[in-house]
């Protein structure tokens, strides 16, 4: 049974339904050993990313005896940390981010309607939890799952929407994206 968990959690992600309105995703399941006299005890450390498809998402870190209790554990602590990431559209970012945690460094940048999600692994799972539509993803450096996580979340706190941007200023969001009126640039002409 416990092989037949641990390869199940490998390469692929498993997605749960709950009765909130959270998306859950299984990233990686690993079997850890602790050697003690009589031998060695076997436990199992779950990654999981908790999102609601709508610009919220967490993620968490569990280790138990068992298969589904570590799941469980990661789930509630992913629910825990949840951060929320301003969309552009609803679909994609506002801007290019960078994140990097240890040796894992991530690049998120945004991209055009109809685009998808490309990214890999760990990001993948992230993003699609966090509900972009339209993103494209580089990951260099560390390929540990863990690493990679912690560096997309990084990325994303680094997003800012025109509205904060142009709040923390004292400004209008025309001033900060650059845009002016058509009246006036017609008056300005004449």
């Amino acid at each position: 049974m416990a092989r037949e968990a641990r390869d199940s959690g490998r390469g692929g992600q498993r997605d749960r339904d709950h009765s909130d309105e959270f998306i859950d995703k299984l990233v990686t399941i690993n079997r850890v050993a602790k050697v003690v006299k009589g031998g060695r005890r076997f436990a199992f450390a779950a990654l999981v990313v908790v999102g609601d498809q709508k610009g919220r998402v967490g993620f968490g870190a569990g280790k138990a005896r068992e298969v589904p209790e570590a799941i469980r554990k990661a789930t509630e602590r992913a629910k825990r940390g949840l951060i929320r990431v301003p969309m552009k559209e609803g679909r994609t970012l506002h801007h290019d981010a960078l994140g990097h945690y240890g040796a894992g460094k991530v690049i998120l940048r945004a991209a055009p309607a109809g685009t998808g999600i490309i990214a890999g692994g760990p990001m993948r799972a992230v993003l699609e939890t966090l509900g972009i539509g339209d993103v494209v993803a580089k990951s260099m450096g560390s390929r540990n799952p863990h690493n990679m996580i912690k560096a997309t979340f990084d990325a994303l706190q680094n997003c800012a929407s025109p509205r904060s941007v142009a709040s923390r200023r004292g400004k209008k969001v025309n001033d900060i994206l650059g845009k002016r009126d058509a009246p006036a640039e017609a008056a300005d002409a004449a």
